[in-house]
């Protein structure tokens, strides 16, 4: 028997009562690891853990993934990409509607992706078995791309520089009120990026005409 006969295919995750059947099998992965790192931490969760609570052999995990530090890279990215995916459409409305329209609907969009991010995933970064990690190393440059956004369109509102950072701590309310079991409305979000442009030195008016406009051009389809 030849060794292609012989190797093994990649297993499909058994049913397992926690884990939604409807996913794929990458996805299961992702998704029972985001529980298992943000319960247990990401140093004590171990390629067999992940594949027990999956229900796959430990080496067909393998097949999805070269191993544990790709999973963390992957999951901490999706607690930012699909925010900067969307940054050059927010742009363009700063172009159009200005920079107060754009403001709200980039703090609307990334505090919908903190919200959608897998059992409150958005924690793993401040993790200290995350966060000094040479795997953590693209998280952080994409991470430090969103508060460069965050500056330059803040910065046009304020009419001076503005602290990014600052801003993007606003948002990261969001992963504490996940932690806390306060679930995440429109309307927590709404308060989150009125009060980001409070920051900037919008008024209540530029505030309500952002909002207006930033859910005709960008949110209607969220």
């Amino acid at each position: 028997m030849s060794s292609a006969a012989r190797r093994p295919r990649p297993g499909r995750p058994r049913h397992i009562p926690e884990i939604d059947s409807n996913l794929s099998a990458r996805e299961q992965i992702l998704d029972v690891c985001a529980r298992l790192f943000t319960q247990y931490g990401y140093a004590a969760t171990s390629t067999r853990d992940i594949a027990v609570a999956v229900g796959i052999r430990q080496a067909s995990l393998y097949y999805h993934f070269a191993g544990k530090p790709g999973i963390l890279e992957e999951l901490l990215a999706r607690t930012v990409r699909p925010t900067l995916d969307q940054l050059d459409r927010i742009e363009a409305v700063a172009e159009e509607h200005g920079a107060a329209s754009a403001l709200y609907a980039l703090v609307m969009i990334d505090t919908g992706t903190l919200a959608a991010a897998p059992h409150n995933c958005g924690r793993l970064p401040s993790f200290p078995d995350v966060c000094s990690l040479e795997e953590a190393k693209p998280y952080r440059l994409i991470h430090r791309d969103l508060v460069i956004a965050y500056e330059r369109i803040g910065a046009r509102v304020a009419g001076l520089e503005v602290n990014g950072i600052l801003l993007e701590h606003l948002v990261s309310v969001v992963v504490r009120f996940r932690d806390a079991g306060d679930p995440i409305l429109d309307t927590t979000r709404h308060a989150v990026a009125a009060s980001a442009l409070r920051h900037c030195g919008a008024t209540a008016d530029e505030i309500k005409i952002a909002a207006a406009v930033a859910w005709v051009e960008l949110l209607v389809e969220e």
